[in-house]
């Protein structure tokens, strides 16, 4: 057996999970939730915990029903509530700085603020805390209880999954389950023998349940197999003016970030040209790193950024250009745009940027904070260094200063706030600034401002450098050997170590003009947004034809081919949903944004949805694309 490290990729985790709460309420993820309750109910298995607000918000007055992709979709925005989330709410409401709280202190606060509750209602939480002999929680412990109640719902139904045979070969929906060979919540520890085992045993139960008879394969099967050439011996690249030096240049940097629900989000920005101009636009991932002899992994993350229109609605804009040549890591486009504002969308396919399970991190910490011979806090060299790695990813601008709205966007992703000019006026008055602006220096002392007043408790900045997209070892990358990929490799393959995964990627993209001086500014932080979707979308129709799926004269198939990607679309013309098996087991040297080489796609009726995007394992060898499509019958 080997003793190399295995790991399951996060996407599979987490359709394994929304299959297993789905299966605990429903006897086929091909149900659909037909009611609010039923709602809350699924919701609850999966280990969320909703409220009132956030059924409303999925469950409206216009809605009759919900199907497996849409809870898989809900899923994917509401995140479970952490331990440390909780945490910080509670401190907020310990006066006294001992990790208690009154109880009439916890009814208030569940009475009067956020969603509140009925006294009943307050009055069942409260019967569920431990209250001691002085009339107080300990609301660390109560915290614990919550999670962990969260937690056993999600396992339970884990674990009824994994023992029903019968329910372990329900392979509809967005993904193929296949369970893990040990029990569930040993699934990241598993040797790469096991998972060859368990790839092998979800492979039998694929050929005997969710296979169609070989005469409807046949009849209702798309296959498209595409060879594509290495990095090093495509041509034809986008060529960077001669005179570059000399044209007008403006540039912008931002990140990547992977969300707990396994999206992607990133800033957006508006470009302005004042005049028609010839154009050179390239994204690239932005090293931070001051070793030039030792890149960092996320390097190799893919990037894009799609320009629009700025229209004020979705049906105003429309796709103008995209960076599809690729020069090393960076990603070009040249041509000539008409004056006016643009809005430009960064894009990553997800191939190489993932969420990683939380099972799959090490157990050790780097230390954050340490006291100095007089007893004071002090942040550790290790912390300095990764805080001014996340100075240089905010400072958009890069004039080594933070604005107020730099620094908000940090304060929104990390904490969810704004900070306001009144706060900015108090921060002037304690760290250094400049020019209004906060210096890497005023950066540092406002970090080391939070981990002195807790005395030294480092839960808050791990809470921020989380947010950051920083393991507790201080990496932006989770150092494995096995990429999201189960695709079919030549032998000589298996034993080379793949490309690490990156939970967050900075990135600049650089905007230089011939004629005329562009601007740009940044937008907001946005995830899964429609007009990034719409302008993807538009890339797959408006390159190539369609080929219609065998024995469906309104589903359609579009293939993308890039110099660097393949991407798939479905477009499903009929008036009733249409699943769509995928199957990638036959082709070479591919990573798919699925992170699995088969698996099944639920399109509802008359609507579009990306199916897959596809990279090379390694850029330097040739890869094949072989997909095959096939209709599943409906029920």
């Amino acid at each position: 057996m080997s003793s190399q490290e295995s790991t399951r990729p996060s996407d599979e985790v987490f359709y394994m999970q929304c299959r297993a709460a789905y299966l605990a309420v429903f006897r086929s993820s091909l149900s659909n939730i037909s009611s609010k309750q039923q709602l809350c109910r699924v919701l609850q298995q999966a280990g969320r915990n909703p409220s009132h607000a956030i059924l409303n918000k999925y469950w409206t007055s216009r809605t009759s029903k919900l199907n497996f992709d849409d809870f898989c979709e809900i899923l994917k925005c509401e995140r479970k509530t952490e331990e440390a989330e909780l945490m910080r709410a509670f401190r907020k409401l310990d006066v006294n700085r001992d990790g208690y709280i009154t109880h009439s202190v916890l009814e208030k606060a569940l009475t009067s603020s956020g969603e509140k509750m009925t006294a009943e209602e307050a009055n069942a939480v409260c019967s569920l805390a431990e209250i001691n002999k002085d009339g107080k929680l300990d609301y660390a412990e109560f915290c614990r209880q919550l999670v962990s109640t969260a937690e056993q719902c999600q396992t339970a139904a884990l674990e009824k999954l994994e023992a029903d045979a019968k329910l372990k070969r329900q392979n509809f929906g967005s993904q193929l389950y296949s369970p893990p060979k040990s029990s569930v919540a040993s699934a990241s520890s598993a040797s790469p023998a096991q998972h060859a085992e368990s790839d092998s045993s979800a492979k039998k139960d694929s050929q005997s349940s969710f296979r169609p008879p070989s005469a409807r394969s046949r009849r209702s099967s798309l296959s498209n197999s595409v060879t594509m050439a290495s990095s090093s011996s495509k041509a034809g690249k986008v060529q960077e003016p001669s005179d570059l030096q000399d044209w007008h240049h403006c540039f912008m940097k931002g990140c990547f970030f992977v969300d707990d629900n396994s999206s992607f989000s990133s800033l957006q920005y508006h470009l302005h040209l004042p005049q028609k101009t010839s154009v050179y636009l390239t994204i690239q991932p932005l090293s931070l790193s001051h070793r030039p002899d030792k890149p960092p992994a996320w390097m190799n993350v893919d990037t894009a950024v799609f320009v629009i229109t700025a229209g004020e609605t979705k049906e105003d804009s429309a796709l103008v250009c995209f960076t599809e040549s690729k020069d090393k890591e960076k990603y070009v486009w040249k041509g000539e745009l008409n004056a006016g504002t643009y809005r430009l969308l960064p894009f990553t396919s997800g191939c190489r940027l993932k969420k990683q399970n939380k099972s799959n991190f090490s157990d050790k910490s780097v230390k954050l904070v340490y006291k100095t011979d007089t007893g004071e806090p002090d942040l550790t060299s290790e912390l300095r260094e990764v805080l001014s790695e996340i100075f240089e990813m905010i400072d958009l601008d890069g004039n080594g200063l933070l604005s107020l709205d730099e620094y908000n966007l940090f304060e929104l992703r990390t904490s969810g706030e704004k900070c306001d000019q009144d706060a900015w006026a108090v921060c002037k008055e304690n760290f250094d600034m400049r020019k209004n602006q906060l210096t890497r220096q005023g950066f540092m002392e406002l970090n080391l401002m939070e981990a002195t007043e807790k005395d030294g408790d480092p839960a808050d900045l791990w809470v921020t450098l989380e947010s950051m997209g920083y393991n507790h070892m201080l990496e932006l990358v989770e150092k494995f050997t096995h990429l999201v990929l189960r695709c079919r490799m030549n032998v000589s393959q298996l034993n080379k170590p793949f490309l690490p995964l990156c939970k967050a990627c900075p990135f600049q993209i650089d905007v230089h003009c011939e004629g005329t001086q562009p601007s740009m500014q940044p937008l907001c932080l946005d995830s899964g947004t429609k007009l990034l979707n719409q302008a993807l979308q538009k890339s797959i129709t408006s390159r190539f034809g369609a080929k219609a799926l065998r024995g469906h004269d309104n589903v359609f198939i579009y293939t993308y081919r890039g110099d660097h990607r393949i991407s798939s679309l479905i477009v499903n013309k009929a008036n009733q949903k249409v699943t769509v098996h995928v199957n990638n087991e036959q082709s070479r040297n591919c990573c798919s944004s699925r992170g699995m080489a088969v698996f099944a796609v639920e399109v509802p009726a008359r609507t579009k949805m990306v199916c897959q995007h596809v990279l090379p394992i390694n850029e330097k060898q040739e890869w094949v694309y072989n997909c095959v499509e096939t209709s599943l019958p409906s029920t």
